[in-house]
């Protein structure tokens, strides 16, 4: 398609049946543990343990949450009442965990929700929410670098405009550059191309280190705190109590403030480089997300004891906190912060390279980047753009920019994965009809839709409660319905989501419902970088999907794979359409 102009004018002419051939194809499990994986020329090595999984997962969010999100998130929208934002986002992550945990043990491969989408709904859906996880951790760590540059300010005592300056000729948001963020973003490339085992070894050292900050910080908050900043704000006028901004404050800080559980996410992503997956990844996925939402609420609980809600520094809380009280204290806990969102940055790092690997080597983006170095062991060439890229875009992006457009990815990928688990347990293609699933999935998400409309946008009065308990109620019925008439087609062979379908249904409603707490600018910039998905889709992935198809690269005779799948444990046609 891509050989000359002509062939690829006369693709472009082909592009509504390659669409309708490759858009819904769904590979399977074996055919993602063998041939797909083998594109990449040499393995990834198997050297982590759960312990591994707990540490990167706990520097992957640890740095991310607090360091940068929370005193924007509970001077902005939920007051003291921001350690209710954290539970109810830890809650929700740690049911989006389960369903990861049940892909990720049994696929354990580098693609992470791409590889558990394109095995359940499609090559299309797969690469939209590709798309969308490249762009999540592109810009979380744009805005995490950042963060780093106030912190490290503050544990120096030099003020970040010293590093940073104006250009008058770009647009607002776009015009302070930092030249410190995009030099982090470099070196941590280099370390992550370098080695898997020795990247986890570093993380292990800065997170241990920054665990022992967390404690100091949360110490040091109760012993200088003051319990009446719980409910008094610095300013009479400004809204008092614990939920000064109400029960939709408090939302509207957890869907931001969700930014900081990405880490896990790319947890899911080591798999392939796990010793014993069954063991390691549910302990070290879930393990992490509880340890991380404990740590959490705790800091969020001490930084709302040390300054009233309406005092908070938005850029960086806990330095500014201690600031004027024990400005050694405000040092140390610069230096805490630092260690804390460079692990985050290392983490996230090296899970963008392996998403962007495994999108490689299913032929939607350049096989380039799907190579694995031989020598290394790690994805040299998707490390090394990505790397490039985030730098580019710390270098000049202001941080509230990026963590709206994050936390709106986020939702998206988490809300795909837990509806794609119940899919996959309910529906086995070949012997089990998927529209009685189907027609659950899209019902309950229309329901929660509509909760969540009216939960933001019916004025207060009697209507509400009425309107929202009705949803409740038609939400269980759908789910209890469904629960007793579709029998599930697969059960786990090593893990699997407990209580199901309960627990997936309960992370698609949160993630709707956090969904729906986000502001309209965001939206808008997640349709547009969706659109730009869809276009590239439509004028390069789907062309070279076909061609790979052509050449034997993906397709293969329906007897070869149904033999397979059957050595797999599976008894899926992958050449069947959802």
């Amino acid at each position: 398609s891509f050989s000359t102009l002509q062939s690829y004018l006369q693709a472009l002419a082909q592009t509504p049946r390659r669409l309708a051939s490759r858009a819904p194809s769904v590979s399977s499990s074996y055919e993602e543990l063998s041939r797909v994986k083998a594109r990449s020329g040499s393995d990834m090595q198997r050297t982590l343990r759960w312990f591994d999984l707990v540490g990167l997962g706990i520097g992957g969010m640890v740095g991310a949450g607090v360091f940068v999100t929370t005193g924007r998130a509970s001077r902005l929208y939920a007051g003291p009442a921001i350690v209710v934002s954290y539970a109810i986002a830890g809650l929700c992550a740690l049911l989006s965990a389960f369903c990861y945990t049940e892909f990720a043990v049994h696929i354990p491969v580098a693609g992470g929700a791409f590889s558990y989408l394109r095995i359940t709904f499609g090559e299309f859906a797969a690469f939209l929410t590709g798309a969308n996880l490249i762009t999540e951790y592109v810009m979380s760590n744009a805005a995490v670098s950042r963060g780093l540059t106030s912190y490290m300010g503050a544990a120096m005592g030099i003020s970040t405009t010293k590093w940073r300056f104006i250009l008058p000729l770009l647009p607002n948001g776009f015009n302070e550059i930092d030249l410190v963020a995009p030099a982090i973003v470099l070196i941590l490339t280099l370390i992550i191309c370098y080695s898997t085992r020795e990247s986890s070894v570093v993380n292990m050292i800065l997170t241990t280190l920054h665990i022992l900050f967390i404690a100091f910080v949360i110490l040091m908050g109760l012993w200088k705190g003051d319990w009446n900043n719980f409910t008094h704000p610095g300013n009479p006028q400004h809204p008092s109590g614990f939920f000064p901004y109400g029960a939709s404050g408090v939302f509207n800080g957890a869907a931001m403030v969700y930014l900081s559980y990405i880490g896990y996410d790319a947890v899911s992503t080591m798999a392939e480089e796990v010793r014993d997956p069954v063991k390691d990844i549910p302990i070290g996925v879930s393990g992490s997300v509880i340890i991380v939402t404990i740590l959490y609420c705790l800091m969020a609980a001490s930084m709302s004891m040390l300054l009233p809600y309406d005092m908070i520094d938005v850029e960086a809380p806990f330095s500014a906190a201690f600031s004027g009280r024990s400005e050694w204290v405000a040092r140390v806990i610069g230096v805490g912060a630092s260690f804390g969102i460079l692990t985050s940055l290392l983490v996230a790092m090296l899970g963008q390279a392996r998403y962007m690997c495994v999108i490689g080597r299913s032929n939607v983006v350049p096989a380039w980047f799907a190579r694995v170095h031989p020598k290394t062991s790690t994805p040299v060439n998707a490390s090394a753009f990505l790397g490039i890229f985030t730098a580019a875009i710390a270098l000049f992006t202001d941080l509230n920019i990026l963590l709206n457009l994050v936390s709106i990815g986020t939702l998206f990928v988490f809300y795909m994965v837990s509806n794609a688990v119940i899919y996959r347990r309910y529906v086995m293609v070949g012997t089990t009809k998927p529209w009685p699933t189907l027609s659950f999935l899209c019902l309950f998400s229309l329901t929660s839709t509509i909760f969540t409309l009216v939960w933001h946008f019916t004025p207060p009065g009697k209507p509400k409660p009425f309107l929202l308990g009705a949803c409740v109620v038609i939400a269980i019925s759908i789910l209890q319905v469904f629960h007793c008439m579709v029998p599930q087609a697969r059960k786990p062979a090593f893990w699997g989501v407990p209580f199901m379908p309960w627990l997936p249904s309960i992370s698609i409603f949160l993630n709707v419902f956090l969904l729906g707490s986000l502001d309209g600018p965001s939206y808008v910039r997640f349709g547009f970088f969706s659109a730009l998905a869809v276009l590239v889709y439509v004028l390069y992935s789907v062309h070279a999907s076909f061609d790979a198809e052509i050449e034997g690269s993906l397709g293969q005779k329906n007897v070869e794979i149904v033999e397979e799948s059957k050595q797999s444990g599976e008894e899926e046609d992958p050449s069947q359409k959802v």
